[in-house]
């Protein structure tokens, strides 16, 4: 490993490995369905390929091998794994991930953010993952580089942290000029105030896409390919009611299985030329 600065002042990077419309099938939905059947996913990932719809929403988003990428909170790597292997050897891939290097960071974080270095550390499958970390103050990458900008669930996470208006603003800086911002969030009923927004996950389409516009973004797309209408948004613990999180335990634990995974937004954002 070899500690990179070149993002820019307030960048903490990490370098690992040395590799180089309508959600219809497209030219370059082969290496993403090479990787989503790929090995290098966990048994437990592939199974909520069927919330999650990798190919269709990756392929909704545009995502080619030859593009520089930044996943913004990317977790423990659920779409890494597969983002990765796409872009090994062609393209390049920023997470952007805890910001370990502040103080008072919750143990789980720096622990989450040390075991993702480690798991996307083998450039023989992954390629060269550039880990950054996601701080209001901090370019993503470097400005005007990224083809493709992604968030999978977590603007409900920076609308509670009061970060979200700087999150969208740095995705925007990051990009090129036709870059695109996708986004899949938990959606809420429309109507829905900020707060409860921040206090269940669930947010409106509306808001997310206020934001992205007050960033300099334009709605270029929205899909349903994550809609889940067995979802009624109205559950005891909030989105975390449902699977994978379960927070109620063993609670109705049969009827939130039979629910699923959450109703989600897929939207499509484009940085204006």
């Amino acid at each position: 490993m070899t500690m990179n600065r070149a993002l820019g002042a307030g960048v903490l990077a990490l370098v690992i490995g040395t590799g180089a419309t309508a959600p219809a099938l497209a030219v370059n939905d082969s290496a993403i369905a090479a990787a989503v059947a790929g090995p290098q996913r966990s048994e437990s990932n592939r199974l909520r390929d069927r919330y999650r719809h990798p190919l269709q929403t990756l392929s909704f988003f545009g995502l080619r091998a030859d593009m520089t990428v930044v996943e913004l909170s990317p977790g423990a790597g659920w779409y890494t794994e597969i983002i990765a292997p796409v872009l090994r050897g062609q393209g390049r891939l920023y997470a952007a991930h805890f910001p370990v290097s502040l103080p008072g960071m919750p143990d789980w974080m720096l622990a989450m953010h040390k075991e993702f270095a480690a798991r996307f550390a083998d450039a023989g499958t992954f390629g060269e993952v550039t880990i950054a970390e996601l701080r209001p103050d901090a370019e993503l990458a470097p400005a005007g580089s990224a083809d493709l900008v992604l968030t999978f669930r977590n603007v409900h996470n920076w609308i509670k942290a009061g970060t979200v208006d700087a999150v969208f603003a740095n995705a925007y800086r990051a990009l090129k000029p036709g870059g695109v911002f996708g986004v899949v969030e938990h959606r809420a009923p429309a109507g829905t105030s900020v707060a409860r927004m921040a206090e269940t996950g669930y947010v409106t389409e509306a808001e997310v896409v206020r934001v992205a516009e007050q960033a300099g973004f334009r709605l270029d797309g929205r899909s349903e390919l994550n809609a889940n209408p067995a979802d009624t948004h109205t559950h005891p613990a909030g989105v975390w009611t449902l699977p994978p999180t379960l927070r109620l335990g063993d609670q109705d634990r049969d009827k939130y299985f039979a629910i699923g995974e959450s109703d989600r937004m897929t939207l499509r954002f484009i940085k204006p030329d």
